[in-house]
């Protein structure tokens, strides 16, 4: 009974593997310009085990950034949680596993990418950032009024946004992140 066990994790493994390679070929090149066979290439998979994990470049497009976003929610959603160390630690670390890890020309063409195709992702362009917006405002609403945590949460995220758009690098991304939050929460 173990060898099925075993091969299903092997797939599910290499199936990851695979989405990570995928994200960082679509980031470089974009949608249209990235093959399969650049994707396969990427991964060290050959095409048709390619084929035999995702039936479609837009299949493997939308699982690759759907799985992105799946982790940053749930590690945001983890940090957050951690109610043993201060909030604006947590706010800080989860803006920068949210934001930071997208600083730089890597990044910028990872957000790039999604927001060229976001007919291709599906309703998660929207649920997702709309989700990190609930948790943030959460955390906040534990020292705060529901209503002056929505703002200080939308404040803090047009601040992320603007951020990632003027500074190079995460360490810089972070530590002007962190000065907004010491400004804004208690």
């Amino acid at each position: 009974m173990a060898a099925p066990e075993t091969s299903t994790v092997g797939i599910a493994a290499r199936r990851d593997a695979v989405l990570e390679s995928a994200l960082l070929t679509f980031a470089r090149h974009g949608y249209r310009k990235t093959s399969m066979e650049e994707v396969a290439r990427t991964a060290r998979i050959s095409r048709p085990g390619l084929y035999f994990l995702f039936e479609s470049k837009e299949t493997l497009f939308r699982a690759a950034f759907t799985r992105a976003l799946e982790q940053d929610l749930g590690a945001t959603e983890s940090l957050l949680a951690a109610t043993d160390r201060p909030l604006r630690e947590r706010l800080a670390d989860a803006f920068d596993h949210w934001a930071g890890r997208y600083v730089g020309p890597l990044g910028r063409d990872v957000t790039s990418v999604i927001g060229q195709n976001p007919d291709l992702l599906g309703e998660i362009v929207e649920t997702a950032p709309a989700r990190f917006a609930d948790l943030i405002t959460d955390a906040i609403a534990e020292t705060s009024e529901r209503a002056s945590a929505t703002r200080i949460a939308q404040t803090l995220i047009s601040v992320s946004i603007g951020l990632k758009h003027q500074v190079e690098t995460r360490e810089a991304y972070l530590e002007r992140l962190s000065t907004a939050v010491a400004l804004l929460v208690e």
